[in-house]
């Protein structure tokens, strides 16, 4: 089924965190994202691109991802006739830009799936889970036992299926054996962020005694090797994220043995189509995967939570209730994880629709422009 897509529209809100959101890079307070809408007749496939703030988790900005998305992604697509998926992936990865590529190219499959009135895990290949597991992320906090109560909150809320805490050099062994203290038996992780360095090996497989069951991206997203240094002085199995970017990379991660788990994030590779391949990398080689969030807002996070239903999933998802993170969300209904798990919506596409009130409240800045743009799953003959 080919879908006929006549204008693209571009919505750039600013949605206040609860807290701030404190990694080891950085704090942002306020949430970025891009809404990206590809309008059809009769219907709307959204998408979301989500940098944040400051160069925070990546080089990548919102005011980047604008600019690329109005200057340069756009005008590509204006000229591209007819696309698929895969042939979008192919046309933006020259603009260096996967925030704005995860933006339009997640619009694209919602919109496809929409036309084709069935719900996007469908399209992609995923099971007719009723729901998925979520798992509790919690940021760097200034004391032990705020970390602590922040925690027990959150798992009485809502009952999550894992706990993530994020670390950094000075601020890892005691958050942790408070935790452990509080909670001996949690499915428990941390995140670095690529705060350490392969001088912080050592020091990093003594983790080994809290039961961890996994280190996210301790070291830099180019060190493959010192990952593989460090995955042969522990028992933890070491999970890449930053390092992610490709199913190129995952091959190489995982034939170097720098990786026992990946972390798919649809922002940071680029769509869903990227995604795909990473996972089908992952799986054929026997590594588990498990979808993280930046977080995103409410598109971003229920199109993890369709794609946390493919079989190579084997992990929790980062994707939280909407409510953890946000003052308000974009989508009706907003994301509810009840007893650690999320329901998989089963409308068609995302089976969700946009709560204008709360896009019209958070707004910055719009854009609009015309296409002439055919689109569908598969090329021509």
């Amino acid at each position: 089924m080919a879908v006929r897509i006549d204008e693209i529209r571009l919505t750039h809100l600013r949605v206040p965190f609860h807290e701030p959101f404190v990694i080891s890079s950085g704090s942002v307070a306020e949430k970025d994202a891009i809404l990206v809408e590809l309008v059809a007749e009769g219907l709307a496939g959204v998408g979301e691109a989500s940098p944040m703030a400051g160069s925070f988790y990546s080089r990548h900005t919102p005011e980047g991802c604008w600019d690329t998305l109005v200057n340069r992604l756009i005008p590509l697509l204006q000229g591209a006739g007819r696309i698929t998926p895969r042939t979008l992936l192919a046309i933006s990865e020259s603009l260096d830009d996967p925030f704005a590529r995860s933006g339009v190219e997640t619009a694209a499959w919602d919109a496809l799936a929409r036309a084709e009135g069935r719900p996007l895990w469908q399209l992609l290949g995923g099971s007719a889970a009723a729901t998925v597991e979520s798992g509790l992320a919690v940021g760097i906090c200034d004391r032990a036992d705020t970390l602590v109560e922040r925690i027990g909150r959150y798992l009485q809320q809502d009952g999550y299926r894992r706990v993530k805490i994020k670390v950094q050099p000075g601020w890892d062994v005691e958050p942790l054996n408070g935790v452990r203290a509080a909670w001996p038996d949690v499915p428990l992780m941390v995140d670095a962020n690529a705060a350490y360095r392969r001088e912080h090996i050592d020091h990093i497989a003594s983790w080994d005694r809290f039961d961890l069951t996994m280190i996210e991206q301790p070291l830099p997203a180019d060190d493959l090797d010192g990952h593989a240094l460090l995955a042969s002085r522990c028992r933890t199995p070491i999970c890449l994220d930053e390092s992610a970017t490709s199913a190129r990379v995952v091959r190489e991660a995982v034939g170097r043995a720098a990786a026992a788990i990946i972390n798919i994030k649809l922002q940071r590779v680029g769509g869903f189509t990227a995604a795909l391949d990473i996972h089908n990398t992952a799986r054929a080689a026997g590594v588990g995967c498990w979808v993280g969030t930046m977080p995103e807002l409410a598109v971003g996070g229920w199109g993890a939570v369709h794609l946390a239903t493919l079989p190579n999933i084997r992990y929790p998802t980062d994707v939280e209730s909407s409510d953890r993170w946000f003052a308000a969300d974009v989508t009706v209904p907003p994301i509810r994880c009840q007893d650690g798990l999320i329901r998989v919506p089963n409308g068609a596409g995302l089976g969700v629709s946009l709560d204008r009130d709360v896009i019209e409240r958070f707004t910055c800045r719009r854009h609009r422009q015309a296409l002439r743009l055919e689109l569908s799953m598969t090329a021509p003959g």
